[in-house]
């Protein structure tokens, strides 16, 4: 066990160096600029994971802490000075604000159940996307604006460097979380969280400090997202952002972490590649409907996702090599 431990971290470490290493071999920009989309999408869809995969919980609303992330660095970045100070100082503030609205929402809403919390978050977000869409003064309603980046992230490849490092930190903080005793009380709750409650542990106080890491990780990729396009609108809060990191952590598995990072890969390199095939094969130009049945073959045959599934089979095949072997010396103590 600890040997495949030691293997996985090292594969991990040298996909870390290769991902580091690619912009300063390749000349290929519209590659740096689709794996930035996937390393910012990544940290969104591990932040979901943390609610979905290692508490249980299924939110509609997760895009309003995305979406509060973009907004505070693109207003102030707009209207005090685009530095990198003040870039940092608005990934802290945005943080601060999810944290603090996700420690609310979750005491208001996560004694609910099942789907009634799913509902409940969903109806909270649309509030938030009106408040965005009214609040014309700051965030210019449906127009969106534009503001510029630091000078340092005029070269993409800094800020490819940039989210690559924060997606390395997140996820080695997110598994620090989940594997901790705090985390093994997480997927307690999860499986059955009544027993969990019977066992004295207060599994509201679990829920909302789960709650709180994934909105501030969720306001973190907001951030980085607004940086990468230099504009941001209401669509930031949209419930399609939601179900792209619903999707993500489905399709690359559930309660896995290195699943949703999969899972952004797949889908925003399908979005790319299905998108791009519309310019020569008017068939594709519904490229919609081919990733829908994309995600239902993986349901299909990953009914775990990805990684999920690939764990599954792997620890099946180790159990059944570890009873043939123990069956062998009995037969040959025999």
């Amino acid at each position: 066990m600890k040997r495949t431990f030691q293997w996985n971290n090292l594969f991990l470490i040298f996909i870390v160096i290769a991902l580091a290493v690619f912009p300063f071999v390749s000349e290929s920009r519209t590659w740096t600029i689709l794996l930035t989309q996937i390393f910012i999408f990544s940290i969104l869809a591990m932040s979901y994971d943390v609610l979905l995969g290692y508490t249980g919980i299924v939110s509609f609303g997760h895009a309003m802490f995305f979406g509060m992330g973009a907004y505070t660095t693109a207003v102030m970045l707009k209207r005090i000075e685009p530095t990198m100070g003040v870039f940092f100082l608005s990934i802290l503030v945005g943080m601060l604000i999810a944290g603090i609205v996700s420690f609310f929402i979750g005491l208001l809403t996560l004694r609910l159940k099942t789907h009634f919390f799913a509902m409940f978050t969903l109806a909270i977000s649309g509030l938030f996307l009106v408040l965005a869409e009214k609040w014309r003064t700051v965030t210019y309603g449906n127009d969106g604006f534009t503001f510029k980046a630091p000078d340092f992230f005029k070269d993409r490849v800094m800020f490819y460097c940039m989210t690559l490092l924060c997606l390395v930190l997140v996820y080695y903080s997110l598994r620090r979380f989940v594997n901790s005793p705090f985390g093994r009380v997480l997927v307690a709750v999860r499986e059955n969280e009544q027993r969990t409650l019977s066992l004295g542990f207060n599994t509201l106080h679990y829920k909302v400090i789960a709650s709180i890491v994934a909105g501030i990780v969720a306001s973190l990729a907001g951030s980085l997202y607004a940086i990468s396009l230099r504009f941001v609108n209401t669509s930031v809060l949209s419930l399609d952002i939601t179900l792209d990191a619903l999707l993500m952590t489905i399709i690359g598995g559930v309660g896995t972490l290195i699943g949703p990072i999969l899972g952004a890969g797949i889908i925003e390199l399908s979005q790319h590649y299905l998108s791009g095939l519309a310019k020569n094969y008017p068939i594709f130009e519904r490229w919609i409907i081919f990733f829908g049945i994309l995600f239902i073959l993986v349901v299909i045959f990953f009914p775990k996702g990805v990684v999920g599934t690939v764990r599954e089979k792997l620890w099946k095949r180790r159990t059944q090599s570890l009873k043939t072997s123990t069956k062998d010396r009995e037969k040959e103590v025999l």
